[in-house]
């Protein structure tokens, strides 16, 4: 196959796709429906025009009989008037007359006979199309049920993806919370441990690492005072027992 026989398949393909979008097979079956009634109602006139040529060849046989009749008593009154020439005459134009007789009578054998294979004809076109009437009604229930479920499952589609959405977008929520919280915490872990405090977020100045060691200094300093004062106190207390031991019990 050449590359246009190639082209060629291809842009009718996507013909007949675009077609199919668009096509809608009710008004395609509606309309070869009034078709076939088109023609079921020609064939039905054509039937009719049969029968009128019938029956104008029949009346124009019997015109020709009612001739031929008279001619019969024309040719009988000439023989009784000793007319034979005359009543020759007479039977003569009887003769031609029976000669295009002949030919009506062939030319409705012919006319009743198309007449019989039309109306056939008819008969079975007749069915046919009730059969395809009922069929189409069908298809066309059929169609409207499929539509109306693809505009249904379309509804669904869309919430279904509306709710996808609406499931990512709290779970983002979720999540953003969940981090916040987390930063909280931790925040409030750093406070706890002084480390924000040291970032000059519990007061001026304390960012300043000089005085973050001088006040380290002087705590300890502190620890070591009253550590200082209690083993004096404790000095104190054990002297003051053992000179009470020498002493003695107080005298009453």
């Amino acid at each position: 196959m050449g590359f246009f026989s190639r082209l060629a398949n291809i842009f009718r393909i996507r013909a007949n796709a675009a077609l199919d979008k668009v096509e809608d097979p009710g008004q395609v079956m509606d309309y070869s429906y009034s078709k076939q009634l088109e023609q079921l109602q020609n064939l039905k006139r054509s039937i009719a025009d049969v029968v009128t040529n019938e029956k104008r060849l029949e009346m124009q046989q019997n015109q020709l009989q009612q001739k031929i009749d008279t001619l019969d008593q024309q040719a009988m009154q000439a023989l009784q008037a000793n007319r034979e020439d005359l009543a020759r005459m007479a039977l003569q134009r009887k003769e031609v007359l029976l000669v295009q007789i002949n030919g009506y009578e062939q030319q409705l054998a012919q006319l009743h006979a198309q007449e019989e294979k039309l109306i056939s004809m008819e008969r079975t076109i007749s069915a046919r199309v009730e059969t395809f009437r009922t069929q189409k009604e069908m298809v066309k229930a059929q169609y409207n049920a499929a539509q109306a479920q693809v505009k249904i499952n379309e509804q669904v589609t869309g919430i279904s993806q509306e709710m996808n959405e609406m499931n990512l977008a709290m779970q983002r929520a979720q999540d953003k919370v969940l981090t916040m919280q987390a930063r909280a915490n931790a925040m409030d872990t750093l406070i706890e441990e002084g480390t924000l405090g040291d970032q000059g977020l519990l007061g001026p100045g304390s960012n300043d690492p000089l005085e973050r060691e001088l006040r380290q200094i002087s705590a300890q300093q502190n620890v070591d005072d009253q550590l200082q004062a209690m083993k004096q106190q404790m000095q104190l207390g054990g002297s003051d027992a053992q000179q009470r031991r020498i002493e003695g019990p107080p005298s009453h």
